[in-house]
């Protein structure tokens, strides 16, 4: 029988709103699974946001979003 039969695979949305991030990179840090990357662009504010590289990975920890101090990070767990 298949390991993953009966068991439900957990997934996590990421959303994350750019224009809020000030590039404090706190996520890249406490991310276990290092979904954020550092985006290769500069915001109209002057700071090189995050991206969200590899949402598939998130396990919905939800550390990124209860320390991003911009509030720019919000994660909706799923089943």
């Amino acid at each position: 029988m298949n390991e993953s039969a009966g068991k439900k695979k957990k997934t996590a949305a990421i959303h994350l709103n750019q224009k809020w991030c000030k590039g404090c990179y706190i996520c890249l840090e406490v991310c276990p699974k290092k979904v954020f990357e550092k985006s290769p662009d500069v915001s109209e504010k002057g700071f090189q946001p995050v991206l969200v590289a590899h949402p598939e990975l998130c396990t919905g920890c939800l550390q990124c979003e209860m320390l991003c101090p911009d509030l720019a990070i919000n994660v909706e767990k799923g089943e």
